[in-house]
């Protein structure tokens, strides 16, 4: 790894949490390998192109990186529906990242709806420069995960492959088809596709409790969460 600089956000108002007070630890990377990512992912960092990020909040510690382990994995009876409804008429199909006009049309779209739903920031319409930024230039090659409805583009989805798992980066959906659980959908699908690539995890990011738009996360179990000391220990079984 080539680090070309790190720093810590100034303490302010938790996005997640609001009467918390959040700060993020950054490293920006110059080179970045896959292994040397995971060495990361382990100990609780995420990745975004080249930047790396991890909490470094002054008091609260409710941040929890979570991973399902696929080998024992048990979809709910709602995960379940989600899975039969899905199955039948949407298509997944994994490549190398592309910025075209109809992922950007998406994205809008899906940006502008939770803007709308639940407060997200939205700053207007994403440039194919600022796509390509966020999701296609990468320090090592990242898969892209497109989900159709016959010929419609529904849902598109980053990820990196690596030898401990996958690791979901991120994940928009066509808010029309809200009530198809597309981000349920989209995990469920990689814990599937894990499995048989024979990958013993999926990581799924930051799990916060008390914050609606985390806290789904913790329905995949049974799930393992990083602690304080740097072990992966049962967390919703």
């Amino acid at each position: 790894m080539r680090s070309l600089f790190t720093f810590t956000s100034p303490p302010e108002s938790c996005s997640y949490l609001p009467a918390e007070t959040s700060s993020l630890r950054y490293e920006i990377a110059g080179e970045l390998a896959p292994n040397e990512y995971q060495t990361r992912l382990l100990a609780g960092w995420r990745r975004f192109g080249f930047a790396l990020f991890r909490p470094a909040c002054p008091h609260c510690k409710k941040c929890l990186s979570l991973r399902v382990p696929t080998s024992t994995f048990a979809p709910d009876r709602s995960q379940r529906r989600c899975l039969a409804a899905n199955d039948v008429d949407v298509t997944l199909l994994i490549g190398p990242p592309v910025v075209t006009d109809e992922k950007l049309a998406l994205y809008d779209k899906f940006h502008e709806a939770q803007a709308e739903r639940v407060g997200w920031p939205f700053h207007g319409p994403k440039t194919a420069d600022d796509y390509a930024e966020s999701f296609v230039d990468n320090p090592f090659p990242v898969q892209e995960w497109c989900y159709y409805l016959g010929p419609k583009l529904v849902g598109v989805g980053y990820v990196d492959r690596l030898a401990a798992g996958l690791s979901l980066i991120y994940f928009f959906h066509d808010p029309d088809e809200r009530k198809r659980g597309l981000g349920t959908y989209n995990v469920l699908s990689a814990i599937r596709v894990a499995a048989e690539w024979n990958l013993p995890h999926v990581y799924l990011g930051y799990f916060v409790a008390g914050c609606r738009s985390l806290e789904y996360k913790g329905r995949f179990r049974p799930n393992d969460a990083l602690a304080p000391d740097g072990t992966w220990n049962p967390h919703f079984e």
